[in-house]
This record gives structure tokens, sequence and C-alpha cells, in this order.
């Protein structure tokens, strides 16, 4: 038997049993198909380098046993979400597996949202494999406000640009929401964004069963005081599913060499291999296509800054090699 796993506490999972033929597709949710479940021991033996053999949005092999339903393998993932683990420096801890889409959730009014927080946001999305979408919200606060609206618009095209999926939501607006709904249909979602700017009342918006279940937790400037270990996935019943993690200031580039970071930014990645040395940084280095893209225009400043305060960054530093 196969399942999804819904929720991790640690030692036991709330597990949707899906059928075979669903196995490949994102399921249905069926509340009469939940069940209780724990690890099979050589699944924790076998668990090296995470501190979480199993994490939500993972698909499972299960198995009977006489004291009940137990995790018997981890099929393959198609990407995951990572952080160092709290307490073991040198370990790491899944988030969640198998995410289909990442919104950063992001405001011209207050609060104001930083381009630095949405570009950590998508380097994080990139690294790990994971699509990605830009959701500028609250925009009937900047109506009045010109120069507001051309910086938001401005910023909406940079990342268009880029290749992003770019909203504009307002709840005085529902069908702005529609947009978003329609985005998130039969997904696994994560959504991201600084405490207040709006995340949860958005949810509740599209999905009013969930109450404030998704905003309990506070995503704040990468930190913050949130320290759960634990992840849920919430059902919608407009097919799929919201993630509701820990926080993202737990997530970060787990072992991730500083000559790489660049490939995070796909208006840099595109100049892969063309600059004069292999090792080059795009900082000042003679003969970087990067530098000449950006002096070109092709690359934008606002972007750029997001680069260079990623590789001077305290927190990065410690897991760039």
């Amino acid at each position: 038997m196969k399942g999804l796993v819904l929720k991790s506490t640690g030692s036991h999972y709330k597990v949707m049993l899906i059928d075979e033929i669903e196995n490949s597709a994102l399921p249905n949710y069926d509340e009469t198909k939940i069940i209780d479940a724990v690890l099979r021991g050589k699944l924790r033996l076998d668990q090296i380098k995470s501190t979480n053999p199993v994490v939500v949005g993972d698909r499972v092999e299960l198995i009977q046993t006489e004291n009940g339903w137990a995790i018997d393998a981890i099929l393959p993932r198609k990407n995951y979400i990572i952080r160092k683990a709290t307490n073991q420096s040198k370990q790491t801890h899944i988030i969640a597996a198998n995410i289909d889409l990442a919104c950063v959730i992001a405001s011209i009014a207050v609060p104001m949202t930083s381009t630095g927080f949405i570009d950590r946001f998508l380097v994080t999305a990139e690294a790990y494999s994971i699509p990605a979408a830009v959701v500028f919200h609250k925009i009937d606060l900047i109506e009045d406000q010109p120069d507001a609206m051309a910086y938001q618009q401005e910023l909406a095209d940079i990342y268009k640009s880029i290749g992003y999926k770019v909203l504009l939501t307002s709840l005085k607006y529902p069908e702005s929401l529609q947009s978003l709904k329609s985005l998130i249909t039969n997904k696994i979602t994560l959504l991201s964004g600084h405490s207040g700017v709006g995340k949860s009342s958005i949810i509740n918006a599209i999905q009013p069963h969930l109450n404030l279940k998704v905003g309990k937790v506070s995503f704040k400037h990468l930190k913050g005081k949130h320290t759960t270990t634990y992840a849920e996935l919430l059902p919608l019943d407009f097919g799929g599913f919201i993630i509701d993690t820990p926080g993202i200031k737990e997530f970060g580039l787990v072992n991730m060499d500083k000559y790489e970071v660049s490939h995070y930014f796909p208006e840099m990645r595109r100049y892969l291999g063309q600059c004069k040395f292999n090792n080059c940084l795009h900082i000042n280095e003679p003969g970087c296509k990067v530098l000449q893209a950006l002096e070109n225009g092709e690359i934008t400043q606002s972007r750029y800054k997001s680069y260079l305060s990623i590789l001077d960054d305290e927190d990065f530093r410690e897991v760039l090699k």
C-alpha cells in the first residue's frame, strides 16, 4: 500500500492512503483514508545526513504490522527543501518534499517587502528545483501613490523578464485572487511572506475552512522566533494542498559552494561558462560576462545587489565553502 505523508511529528505520521493508479498524480484529499503510521527501524538506520528520514509531501510504501501501520520505504523525491538541523550543525532537517510551487507574498505597501527577501526566497527555490512565483499583494493600498505603483510595476516586469510568474492581488478585488487560486489548484504549494503581508487573509479568502491555521507561522526577514520543526499539508477543497511549515527563516543553502550562488539567479545562469575564469565570482574579475551583462542592463542592479548580499551574509558564509 502507498501513501502521502500529510503531517510529521518526528516519530509519528499522518498518512493518506493512495491507490496505485494515483501514485504519480496528486491524489484528492480523502479524510476516510488517513491513518497513523510509524517508521520501521531500518529507515532510521539508513538515514545518515538528515535528522528526519520521512517528511511532509513524501510518497511512501506502507505495511501493516501487529502494532498497526508502518512506513517501509520512501519513494523517489522530485525535490525537497531543507534547513540546518537546530542542534546538530553538521546535520540537516528536511522541511517538505515534492513541492509543486513556492509563492512569495510581497507588498509595496506596509509592511514593505524588500527585494532582498524576494530574491533570497527565489534563490532557495531555485537551489532545490522548486518552481516559484511572486505575488504582490495589497495593491489597492497604493492606488493613489503613482511612485509606488510605478515601482511595483517595475519589480513585476523584472521578475517576469527573468521567467517567474507574477500576480497582483488584493482582497478588494476578488477577481485578482482567482488568478492565484487557479495557479495553486491541484498543486502542493508553499506560501511565504513577511508577517502582516496578508498571507493569512489571502488563504482565508480563497479557502475559508482553513481559518488562520496557515497564518500561525510567522515569516519575518528570514529570521524570526518560530521554532517548531513540524510541517503539515493542509487540503484545499478545489484541489491541492498548502504547506504549513516551521518558517522560511531556517531554510538555507546547505553545503553549497560559493561559486554556485550565481547558478540560482536565472539571468546570471545563462552566462555559465562564458567568463574568462572558470571560478569567476562575478565581482571584479576581468572578462566577466555577468558584469558585462550588468553594465548593459541585461541584469538589474537590484538583483545583482541581492547576489552580493547573499555572498556577504553571515548566515550564508557559515555554509558556503
